[in-house]
């Protein structure tokens, strides 16, 4: 097994991880939102361990993005949907996730109410997360088979 093999296992087993958690954050959220509970050290807990699972998925990511046969900077890379996707969409659109991510959770630490804090994580995470489902969906179709 080649070392990119391992990178790409890590990464696309790592990502249910990461969806998980984020799940599992928002619908905390959009309870203690619409409930009015305070905001617990389970809560920051739970939104924490989203934001950093989402830096490790990173971190897996920018080593397989350099390991890839699959990213190409070449004058054919933006004709090619598969190549074009990898070396270009994929990461930008994640990256973007993460930031959002990082924002809502720096929000949610300012944030003077209880509140506010859920509706602060409930806002960017779900933004975060329909980022990364519109950039899985807007993927080659072979690479959901893999």
């Amino acid at each position: 097994m080649s070392i990119y093999e391992i990178f790409k296992d890590l990464h696309s087993w790592f990502r249910y991880v990461l969806f998980v958690l984020v799940l599992l954050a928002i619908i905390q959220s959009l309870i203690g939102w619409f409930g009015k509970k305070a905001y617990t050290e389970g809560n920051r807990k739970i939104n924490l361990f989203a934001m950093i699972s989402a830096d490790i998925q990173l971190l897996f990511g920018i080593v397989l993005y350099f390991l890839s046969p699959l990213v190409k900077f070449n004058s054919g890379t933006m004709k090619d949907n598969t190549l074009r996707y990898f070396t270009v969409e994929h990461w930008v659109m994640m990256l973007i996730a993460i930031a959002l991510i990082h924002i809502g959770h720096s929000k949610s630490k300012k944030a003077i109410t209880s509140e506010k804090q859920h509706k602060s994580i409930a806002i960017f995470y779900i933004i975060a997360i329909l980022v990364i489902i519109g950039a899985i969906m807007a993927g080659p179709i072979h690479v959901f088979g893999e």
